[in-house]
Order: C-alpha cells, then structure tokens, then sequence
C-alpha cells in the first residue's frame, strides 16, 4: 500500500522482507491558524493579503520538510466579521502555530500601526520581532515557529 499524504508507511525491522505487511501510521498534524477581516465581499486589507501569502507560502515549505518526519501541516484560515473586527482590531491578521501565538514562538511582540482598506482607517495589528516592525508577517517567522513546535512534537513522540 502506498503511503498518502495523511499515512506514512513504516516497516518495521525486517518487515516486508520477512513477510509481514507495512503498517501504516497515522501523521501528527500541525495546525497554523490564521484570521483577519473579511468585508461582505470577501476583500481584506493590503497588509492580511500579504500575510496570507506569506502564510500560504510558509505552508508549503512546512509540508515539504515535515512530511519526511510522519508531521502534517493544517492551515486553518479564518475570517472575522467586521463586527469582531471593530471589538479588537488586534485579533486581525493573528497567527498561532500548534496553538501557540506566533509572538511566542519568534520572541515578537504585538503593537498596531494604522491600516487601510477593508479596515478603513483602524489601528490593526503588526509584530515586531529583533527591532524589526512587520505589517506583512514574512514567511521565515513562520516556518521558524513551525520548526520548533514540531522539534517540540517529535521530542514529545
């Protein structure tokens, strides 16, 4: 049997060879959630877009190098209403990996800066993260925080 994206095959010693059938696994599964504002035609702000695709892009990097380590990544994206939205703009463009705020995992902190677009003109959220203030959370922040909870995940076996 091959394996699929959510099994990965492991033989045991000796397995097939000794005539025995593969046993399959089931994947440990790593989730990075992401929410921002939605308006009612489903548009954001220039600064979630951007996010999105580093966090699509982050995606992608994570699944190719922890598929290897039985470790699926989950994207969870999430929408807030406008309504959610003028409560706590901060709750826009948040990301947790394996249900960690990523400010956790990077050593960042949370500040806001003015926004525009579907925010109009509300203080949405940004990080900073070594002196370095982030509107567009990159990739690299990202995939860091996903390295070290699935470091976490396999030490925890």
């Amino acid at each position: 049997m091959k394996p699929t994206y959510f099994d990965l095959t492991v033989r045991d010693l000796g397995g097939a060879r000794a005539g025995r059938p593969e046993r399959q696994m089931k994947m440990a599964t790593l989730a990075i959630r992401w929410q921002r504002l939605l308006d009612e035609g489903g548009r954001t702000c220039p600064r979630c877009r951007g996010t999105q695709a580093e966090a699509e892009k982050a995606v992608r990097d994570l699944s190719r190098a922890l598929k290897p380590l039985g470790i699926r990544v989950r994207p969870e994206w999430r929408a807030l209403t406008w309504r959610a939205f003028k409560r706590n703009p901060a709750a826009s463009n948040r990301i947790w990996v394996g249900g960690k705020p990523l400010e956790r995992w990077v050593g960042g902190r949370t500040d806001q800066s003015p926004c525009c677009g579907a925010c109009g003109d509300s203080d949405c959220r940004t990080m900073t993260v070594g002196g370095r203030s982030h509107e567009v959370i990159p990739s690299r922040l990202i995939v860091s925080a996903g390295l070290l909870a699935a470091a976490l995940m396999l030490k925890k076996g």
